[in-house]
């Protein structure tokens, strides 16, 4: 181990070095328009750089059920799962709020929308857009989520 000894290489940089990544859910928001898919992106609110609606696992719901709860608080979106097990998944960096960041893995779940609300928990913390997936996949940042908007 060189200079560094095991115990402060147990201690100290190995959880830094091999942490896990936290896991997360995400809604995919799509409708039809002119017979043509649309996707919705949001900004997120530290940044204000495009997303798609995402958030932490919940305890009383599935992680499918967690991530259309999570386009209802952070979109306004009412609409309905339309798979049970993710589309896909992306990884990034999060910010926390010490400044520091952590991996995360982000599974994606497609929701049919239905309706955007006016008044949901996040309105005027968020602007939202409805893009085709080429242009969504042009306006977001991280390298998995456009290889999935592509995709579509």
């Amino acid at each position: 181990m060189g200079k560094m000894g095991k115990n402060e290489w147990q201690g100290a940089v190995q959880p830094m070095a091999l942490r896990p990544e936290r896991q997360q859910v995400a809604a995919l928001c799509y409708r039809k328009k002119d017979d043509r898919k649309q996707v919705l992106l949001i900004t997120s609110r530290d940044t204000g750089r495009w997303i798609i609606p995402k958030g932490w696992p919940m305890e009383d719901r599935s992680d499918a059920k967690a991530a259309l709860q999570e386009a209802w608080e952070e979109a306004g979106v009412t609409g309905r799962l339309t798979a049970r097990k993710p589309i896909g998944h992306y990884r990034y960096l999060k910010l926390l709020k010490d400044g520091s960041t952590v991996p995360v893995e982000t599974d994606v779940y497609p929701v049919k929308v239905k309706g955007l609300a006016t008044k949901y928990p996040e309105a005027g913390q968020r602007k939202r857009k409805w893009v085709s997936p080429k242009k969504a996949a042009e306006m977001v940042q991280e390298p998995q989520l456009k290889e999935l908007l592509l995709s579509l």
